[in-house]
């Protein structure tokens, strides 16, 4: 568990591989520009002294590459280990596909050095624009420049097409041009795809030792560093050298690899120049790459797709110098200015041909990966001089391979890497045996089987927003009590107005900001769609209990209690019922608020509430529930406007259980002519437990008020 827990740690931090539950479909996007210049023929002796011109060759066409198999490689990079787990072991990207896939020199001085203050850190350095009026005549315009960097767009401008008569200080300054296009574009591309860094100065001053250099480990630390940061889940788009590794994925897996694409020349990565990925539906193609790479076997990758005749047919014989080659092997740090890391080559001896042991613990250089030069230019061979030191030291590092006809990781490997490894990312249910089920005689004889016959019901989905949806239950988003707060503004707006309150809860907020009338009542949809003046649809009316029904519509004012009624007496008593009787148990109208009322109402005699009816109403008594052993109720105008504005058995005609007293009736005093009394309200307090009330019957039982 110990080496799981050190080899995984970044898990913890913010590696895609530990979201993969929750980011299923991320896709990287490739971030790269093609410079389009053209290679004249001057220029090339040059870049063959630097060591580019293979490079150079890949620069004509531009490559296509498949995100979603490159995102699903980037979730199995371990910036641990700089390595990509698979189920059979472990595979990189080494200096030996670096000569092979873009042709560049392994051994030689790094690339390194300072990035823009080249008066202070170099002996013959000077003013970063200075210098660069010196090597190209001239500055760029200022919309073309920010900061140390120049726009592409003034390059291929200025030196796209090289004079006829040029002289060779010309072509020089030609060739400083391309080789700064090209060093920014195909091997150290960046976020920044559209400019190109003043770091090169230095480099191009001196055409001449350009060649000095070691590319190949400066274009792999390079990848290296794009890789690791492509493994942050909050990382979108990737830089880098992109077509190198969607090569190195094709020539060393073949299952992977796109058809029709055999014949190739050097170097080898111009070998898929022609190939154009699919760009339709990334999301499940990043999820089907991801589950093909879970079910790769050990003889499903090529370890040395370099050795066949055909490649040896291409080769070029200066990457086969000793002196590149002897290094492939080194496990030595990999320099790019800032940007430091390590060739774990002990960790995939099968590429080299031989078998692979258990492998020491990896070295944990996760400091580097914090830094990427910013926060002020410095002199990187001073500053990371232990990493320096390495690379000069990068002879003695090189491991010695005993070659096998048959490469592979071994017995004890093998072992340890199913113990401790995280072979597979896709869910359990994808790893299923696809292979048909055979069927028993006994299970042939049984027949065939069908689904008993079932009411149909209609799906229900929560079409919300996602993001809501994920804040469900939240204090934030909590719905349940936002319904108060729409009733306070509903009030506020109505108070004005002079008439009838509509106390009624609508169940949408779309539907209450409509139309009014001049009474202050809302006007909403009906069941059929259209606008009714003056009623509104069952469903709206209590507050989330919809009855569907299509015949009448009932409106119940907040003190004429009017009645609309369309239908039969029955289909009334029925209305009545679900809307007095309110299913506090009901999934829709189940929350905090209501559960609250209910245990108001358990705490009172117990008894069911008895609508009143009126004479004039009398044919509706019948259906009302009867209730025995009930006191003489107490004498409660229902004409008035009810002392709560949240209070649904009022406002519907009914008296609640704790109306019922054993105090006696007493008369009741006769009422003069006056204008209608303003109910009071409580104070605003924030939490809508003013709208509760008090039922103001001096004789009945006390709310009292939650504030």
């Amino acid at each position: 568990m110990e080496e799981e827990d050190r080899m995984y740690r970044l898990n913890r931090v913010a590696h895609v591989a530990g979201f993969i539950d929750q980011e299923p479909a991320r896709v990287i996007s490739g971030v790269r520009r093609q410079q389009n210049m053209p290679l004249h023929e001057r220029i090339i002796p040059y870049l063959e002294t630097a060591g580019l011109y293979h490079l150079a060759r890949l620069n004509s066409q531009w490559f296509w590459v498949d995100e979603p198999l490159l995102s699903a490689f980037i979730e199995r990079w371990r910036p641990e280990t700089h390595t990509f787990h698979m189920p059979f072991g472990e595979c990189t990207v080494t200096l030996e596909d670096m000569a092979y896939q873009l042709g560049l020199p392994i051994d030689g001085e790094p690339v390194s050095g300072c990035l823009s203050e080249f008066e202070n850190f170099m002996e013959n350095g000077r003013p970063a624009w200075e210098w660069f009026r010196e090597l190209f005549g001239e500055l760029p315009p200022q919309n073309k420049v920010k900061q140390m960097t120049v726009c592409y767009t003034w390059f291929h401008e200025r030196f796209r097409v090289l004079p006829t008569d040029a002289t060779e200080d010309i072509v020089r300054i030609y060739a400083r041009a391309y080789i700064m296009m090209l060093l920014s574009s195909q091997l150290f591309a960046d976020k920044n795809a559209n400019r190109v860094h003043l770091r090169w100065l230095p480099y191009v001053a001196s055409l001449d030792d350009l060649g000095r250099y070691s590319w190949g480990s400066a274009a792999l630390a390079w990848l290296y560093r794009c890789l690791c940061r492509g493994t942050n889940r909050n990382v979108v788009n990737l830089a880098g050298p992109l077509q190198l590794l969607q090569s190195w994925i094709f020539w060393r897996f073949p299952c992977l690899r796109p058809s029709d694409f055999n014949r190739f020349g050097f170097p080898l990565a111009s070998r898929w120049a022609q190939y154009l990925p699919r760009n339709d539906a990334v999301d499940q193609r990043v999820v089907a790459a991801r589950l093909c790479l879970d079910r790769l076997r050990v003889h499903d990758i090529v370890w040395e797709p370099y050795s066949s005749p055909d490649v040896a047919a291409v080769l070029h014989p200066e990457i086969l110098l000793d002196q590149h080659r002897r290094l492939w092997t080194a496990v030595t740090s990999l320099i790019y200015f800032a940007a430091i890391e390590w060739h774990q080559v002990d960790r995939v001896m099968p590429q080299f041909g031989g078998v692979q042991h258990l492998p020491l613990l990896a070295l944990n250089i996760d400091w580097l990966h914090a830094k990427d030069g910013k926060g002020g230019d410095r002199w990187f061979p001073s500053y990371y001089r232990e990493w320096h030191e390495h690379w000069q030291d990068r002879h003695a590092s090189v491991l010695a391979v005993d070659r096998v006809a048959d490469p592979g990781p071994s017995a004890e490997y093998l072992d340890w890497w199913c113990r401790v490894a995280h072979r597979f990312l896709s869910p359990e249910v994808a790893f299923q045996d696809p292979r048909p089920i055979v069927l028993t005689e006994e299970a042939r004889h049984r027949g065939s089987s069908q689904a008993p016959p079932m009411v149909q019901v209609v799906d229900r989905p929560d079409n919300r927003r996602v993001n809501r949806r994920r804040r469900i239950g939240t204090r934030t988003t909590d719905r349940e009590w936002r319904w108060l707060a729409d009733q306070l503004d509903e009030d506020q707006a109505v108070g004005g107005h002079g008439g009838d309150i509509d106390h009624r809860v609508p169940r949408r907020r779309a539907r209450r900001h409509g139309q009014r009338d001049g009474g202050g009542r809302a006007r909403g949809r009906g069941p059929s769609g259209e606008y009714h003046s003056g009623q509104d649809a069952v469903g709206e009316d209590i507050g989330g209990v919809a009855t569907g029904m299509d015949q009448g519509t009932y409106e119940v004012g907040g003190s004429s209690q009017m009645f609309e009624v369309g239908g039969s007496s029955q289909m009334f008593a029925d209305f009545t019922t679900a809307a007095v009787g309110m299913d506090i148990d009901d999934p829709v109208s189940q929350s905090e608020f209501f559960r609250d009322i209910a245990d108001i109402l358990g705490e009172d005699d117990g008894t069911h509430y008895r609508p009143q009816m009126d004479e004039g109403h009398s044919q509706f008594a019948e259906h009302q529930p009867h209730v025995q052993d009930v006191q003489p109720g107490l004498p409660i105008d229902l004409n008035e406007p009810a002392p709560s504005p949240l209070d649904p058995w009022f406002a519907l005609g009914g008296t609640p259980a704790s109306a019922f007293s054993v105090v006696p009736p007493q008369a009741q005093v006769p009422q003069v002519d006056q204008r209608p009394r303003r109910a009071r309200r409580a104070p605003l307090c924030g939490t809508g437990g003013h709208l509760i009330g008090q039922l103001h019957d001096d004789d009945s039982d006390t709310i009292k008020d939650s504030d």
